[in-house]
């Protein structure tokens, strides 16, 4: 198992597991399926360039299979430059459970530290994952506010907990 930054070379397998997760967890992420299938595999490759800098994806990779990611973008307002988002985080269901999730996890954060300047790394977390919620916990998040309503999934309306990971003291 490899866990690296993707790049455009990674683009369609990207795009193909970005849309199963939109797909088989909608309640989990705030894109929709929808929204992601109006992507091209152009502008994927644009957005995953070259895997360096301060936005980047980190993928588990096994015999050529992109089973899990979470990616990463630094705030860009000089106000804001001290803190970044982990955004998208999905494991394969088949991989749940044994660890992949804390170790793309624990990639992106050891690459976010090495970052300079970042101080604090932020995510929101859907109140139905259970499971996410106890991962980003164990890695030291903290709960810091939530959003009723955040997300509407058909008739249903989901609530979202944000979390913070502070890097530096």
């Amino acid at each position: 198992m490899e866990i690296r930054c993707l790049t455009s070379d990674d683009a369609a397998a990207y795009w193909k597991l970005r849309l199963e997760a939109l797909q088989s967890d909608p309640e989990a992420f705030g894109s929709s399926a929808e929204e992601h299938q109006s992507l091209s595999l152009e502008e994927v490759r644009s957005r995953l360039g070259s895997g360096e800098g301060e936005f980047f994806v980190a993928g588990a990779i096994d015999e050529g299979c992109l089973l899990g990611m979470a990616g990463f973008a630094r705030e860009k307002g000089p106000k804001k430059r001290h803190k970044g988002w982990v955004w998208g985080v999905y494991v394969t269901p088949d991989r749940r459970g044994a660890g992949l999730g804390r170790r793309i996890m624990e990639a992106v954060l050891k690459r976010c530290a090495a970052i300079d300047g970042v101080e604090q790394v932020l995510l929101s977390v859907a109140t139905t994952q259970a499971a996410a919620s106890a991962l980003y916990r164990a890695l030291g998040f903290q709960s810091f506010g939530c959003e009723p309503r955040a997300l509407k999934v058909g008739e249903r309306f989901i609530d979202e907990e944000y979390m913070v990971l502070r890097l530096k003291a």
